[in-house]
This record gives C-alpha cells, sequence and structure tokens, in this order.
C-alpha cells in the first residue's frame, strides 16, 4: 500500500508531507490494500478516528470490556449440538455493544489482537468445560476459536493454548482453532511450523472461510488441518436444485478424499440444510439453528438439547 502526498501550496515541511503519505497510505489499505491513494484533506479526520480508536481499545483490554458470544454448531446425522464458536464482542462504556468488522482490523494493526485472543481462548475453554459438566451427560462439547493473522505469527500461541487449555481442563480434542484460507497463505513455511506446534498439543485445526482465498490442493495436503469451514457465499446460493448445490457438493467429497470434517456456515433455509445432508456434509451453524448467544442464552440452549435427548431417549 503507497500514500503521496504532493507538496502542492508550497507551505507544507518535510514532516507534514510525511504524516499526509502516512494517511494516503492507511487510506489505501482501507481500501483493500496493494494500492495507492493520494492524500486529501478529509484523510485526516479517518487518521484522527482511527487514533481514537486504538487508544480505545487499550483502554478496552486493561478494563476488561470485552465478552463472547457463542454460535451453536450442530452435528447433521444426529441433529444435536457438537460444537460452539466463541465470537468476541466489545462492550463500549458509551457506544454499547462495538461490531467486530469496527474493531478486529485495528486490533490487529495494534497487536492488541494478541491479547484479545488470549482472553477469548481463557474463557472460551473454562466455559465450555463447564457447559460439558452441566448439560453434555459425558458427551463431548467442542468450541471453536478464531485466530488473527498477528496471532499466529506470535511465538507465544502455542503457549497460551497450552495455558488455557491447563486452566480451564478441557481436553485438548475439544478445542479447534479456526484460521481463515489467506492467514495461512500469508507465510506458508512458517504458518506449518506453528500449525504443527499447535497440532502437537492434541488440539484440532480448521480452515474457516474456505474457498474464498487461493490456496491450491498441494498446500491442502500440506496444512495439519483436520476442518474444512466452507464459506457462507457458497451455502447461500443453494436453494434445492442439483445445479446450485454443485459446487459445494464438490468441496465436501474434496474434503472428505483427504478425511476432514466438513461445516458448512450461514445456513439460513431449510432447503439448504436438507441439500447439505443429502451431500453428507458433517456439520452447519447459520440463523435457521440460532443466532450468536450470549452464555446465559447458550446456557439454556444447551437445556433445551438435553431435554429433547432425555424424551427421544
Amino acid at each position: 500500500s503507497i500514500g503521496i502526498a504532493a507538496n502542492t501550496k508550497g507551505g507544507e515541511d518535510a514532516d507534514e508531507l510525511l504524516r499526509n503519505a502516512d494517511a494516503a497510505m492507511y487510506a489505501a489499505k482501507s481500501k483493500g490494500k496493494a494500492r495507492c491513494e493520494l492524500f486529501a484533506i478529509d484523510m485526516h479526520t479517518t487518521v484522527l478516528r482511527r487514533l481514537e480508536l486504538q487508544n480505545e481499545l487499550q483502554r478496552a483490554v486493561r478494563n476488561q470490556e470485552f465478552t463472547i458470544q457463542y454460535q451453536p454448531i450442530m452435528e447433521l446425522k444426529t441433529g444435536g449440538i457438537a460444537k460452539v464458536e466463541a465470537l468476541v464482542r466489545w462492550e463500549h462504556p458509551s457506544r454499547g455493544l462495538v461490531p467486530p468488522m469496527d474493531f478486529i482490523p485495528a486490533a490487529e494493526e495494534t497487536g492488541l489482537i494478541v491479547d484479545i485472543g488470549r482472553f477469548v481462548l481463557e474463557q472460551a475453554c473454562s466455559q465450555v468445560q463447564q457447559w460439558q459438566v452441566q448439560h453434555q451427560g459425558g458427551r463431548a462439547l467442542e468450541v471453536g476459536v478464531n485466530v488473527s493473522a498477528r496471532q499466529l505469527q506470535d511465538s507465544a500461541l502455542a503457549r497460551d493454548v497450552a495455558a488455557a487449555l491447563e486452566r480451564s481442563g478441557l481436553d485438548p480434542q475439544n478445542l479447534t482453532l479456526e484460521i481463515t484460507e489467506s492467514v495461512l497463505m500469508e507465510d506458508v513455511e512458517a504458518t506449518i511450523d506453528r500449525l504443527k506446534e499447535l497440532k502437537a498439543l492434541g488440539v484440532k485445526l480448521a480452515i474457516d472461510d474456505f474457498g474464498t482465498g487461493y490456496s491450491s490442493l498441494s498446500y491442502l495436503q500440506q496444512f495439519p488441518v483436520d476442518v474444512l469451514k466452507i464459506d457462507r457465499t457458497f451455502v447461500k446460493v443453494i436453494d434445492g436444485t442439483k445445479e446450485d448445490s454443485a459446487l459445494v457438493s464438490a468441496i465436501v467429497k474434496l474434503g472428505h478424499t483427504f478425511g476432514l470434517q466438513l461445516v458448512a456456515e450461514g445456513v439460513e433455509t431449510a432447503d439448504q440444510l436438507a441439500a447439505l445432508t443429502a451431500m453428507s456434509c458433517d456439520r452447519a451453524q447459520g440463523y435457521l439453528f440460532a443466532r450468536p448467544l450470549w452464555a446465559t442464552e447458550m446456557g439454556s440452549f444447551l437445556a433445551r438439547g438435553d431435554a429433547r435427548r432425555a424424551a427421544a431417549g
């Protein structure tokens, strides 16, 4: 990303030109990266907002303003709850709930995502271990936790995961670390080494948003992953016809060929669910089952699942 500032008025000194070019560079990044932008006056406002957000994020980490919602992931063969995905939320003291898309990029840029990710790991592992005791009747309940690019680059990641597992008592096999396809491809050799460190702990690894990146089949063989999560953009076009299901069906078959578990994201209709079941997709999540829930709501959701199992048994 390149930012360009021109000495148009004749009065700008070197420091001002650099500040303006820096603002233009961040504008280029915000528009998708790998591009250049010419400085405009309104970019100063954007820079000030970015600095304010970074300061607020630092305060939020200190004051523990982050919390977690959980979205259930269903086993298609049984219709039962197999897993929950932990989703971080920021409860801002004055603005209320801040959407992840509004703060995650800034957290990545500042490196604060490492502290936030450590918090999510600790809380999610502890909460799911409690739910296993309360609701699952001896059956395993898994949890998926997202890992960002900055976290994956952090040499302490495996140590943080091990500490969260030890403190919570959660079986490593019940923790899945979810990494987006594009993040995996940023530095393939270093990524494979880090994934091997994590696999040595006994946890599972998932490629999130599969199909939206640019990984090749050779890389899919190299990455020591266990799960493919099919991106919602492919799932949403399924309407029950064979043609619209063909691509997702091919991904399911590909994943099974590699011995991977397949999870469909963004399932919203009964037709999508029926098509995914017919093509032997393993699991699914989406609004058809439940929106992301607060911990107390998720506990009630699990309790209803207990009641259904008791009635069926």
